[in-house]
């Protein structure tokens, strides 16, 4: 099942307060579950370049199922997945996105922030998650 537009609104609201009561401007992105935008918000005086990175750190929470600051941690050289973030048409693969995954366990889209330090990158999207769902798969093989 897709985020609906409903929950991706919720989401953005979440992440924008705890963007506001932190002090900082971001790009905020929601993806459904096949990776395509759901919704997008850019805050005032938030970077251009932040437009792209908050996408791009949804689409790759959402195609593998874990947070980027993970995935991250997987990729540094001699890692497991040591250059990934070289597919799929560029991934980034540091703090900021996090998959959301409904009820029933299932991933139903992702949520990607850009536009600050990492760790508040990660807490703002944390904050639209889990306005909405969990922000982890049972059973996830790369679960640490």
């Amino acid at each position: 099942m897709h985020v609906t537009i409903k929950e991706a609104q919720q989401a953005i609201e979440a992440a924008r307060a705890k963007a506001e009561a932190i002090g900082t401007q971001m790009c905020i992105a929601v993806v459904d579950s096949g990776g395509n935008l759901k919704a997008f918000y850019r805050m005032d005086d938030a970077w251009v370049g932040s437009i792209d990175i908050a996408q791009k750190k949804a689409k790759t929470a959402l195609f593998f199922g874990m947070p980027t600051g993970q995935i991250g941690a997987l990729s540094q050289p001699g890692g497991p997945l040591y250059g990934i973030e070289h597919s799929n048409d560029g991934l980034i693969t540091f703090p900021g996105g996090i998959p959301i995954v409904d009820k029933d366990g299932v991933m139903s889209g992702a949520i990607g922030v850009s536009g600050s330090t990492v760790e508040n990158d990660h807490a703002v999207a944390e904050a639209g998650a889990r306005a909405i769902g969990e922000t982890e798969l049972p059973g996830h093989p790369w679960r640490t």
